[in-house]
């Protein structure tokens, strides 16, 4: 059996996530486990000028004067992603498990990593313009944590995100 490949999402994983990381395994036999964050921790001017960033205006000022969301919701939503995620990648690899993260979601990634002894870990998120401009996201954070490529890829796409 191979290594473990820990995956890290921000968004619930779909068909194209399915197919992307079925590229990955390259019919290999390494088991999947997929974390999903239940951070709701939020940094309102990054997220502002994100959307801003993606032309997503009404967006930007309509999250701005949102409130956070609670804790046990935004637990609930992560539970709901990570039980979607686990559907879409059924089947893959040598099996498919999950959990949800507390804390800092790279942090969480790098102890399950490490943990696990994992060969590879790849992040799955949305597209963060200044993120991935700047090299703070996920990605980047937690390559230079473990010491080994992370694979970053754009949620429902086969786009590569730049780590």
């Amino acid at each position: 059996m191979s290594d473990p490949i820990v995956i890290l999402t921000e968004e619930p994983l779909g068909a194209d996530d399915r197919v992307n990381i079925q590229t990955l395994l390259a019919g290999g036999d390494a088991p999947l486990v997929v974390l999903v964050p239940a951070n709701t921790e939020r940094h309102l001017l990054v997220d502002f000028l994100e959307n801003l960033s993606m032309l997503e205006i009404a967006k930007a000022f309509r999250e701005l004067t949102s409130q956070s969301p609670d804790p046990a919701e935004a637990r609930a939503e992560a539970a709901e992603a990570l039980a979607a995620s686990l559907a879409a990648l059924a089947g893959l690899g040598g099996g498919v498990t999950g959990e949800v993260v507390d804390g800092k979601p790279v942090e969480g990634l790098v102890a399950k990593v490490k943990e696990l002894g994992a060969g590879q870990a790849v992040v799955v998120t949305r597209p963060h313009a200044l993120a991935d401009t700047f090299h703070t996201d996920w990605a980047n954070k937690a390559q230079d944590s473990l010491g080994l490529p992370v694979l970053h890829l754009y949620a429902g796409s086969g786009f590569i995100g730049d780590s």
